[in-house]
């Protein structure tokens, strides 16, 4: 849960930037939203989750 929420944040902070610095439209903004929102109901779903739990598991455990 606490990565999810975390996840969400620095993803909206990234788009965030992008709409103020790189001149992000919202009509992209919302395409990309919707796009999420989508491939969260599909049938790769657990495979980017699991992929992205590797990942969060990968960067937890470097040790600088």
């Amino acid at each position: 849960m606490v990565l999810s929420i975390s996840g969400v944040l620095l993803l909206g902070v990234i788009v965030f930037l992008f709409f103020r610095k790189d001149n992000l439209k919202v009509s992209h903004a919302v395409v990309c939203a919707l796009f999420g929102f989508y491939l969260a109901g599909s049938t790769i779903a657990p495979g980017i989750r699991a992929g992205g739990a590797t990942l969060a598991d990968f960067i937890g455990g470097l040790s600088f």
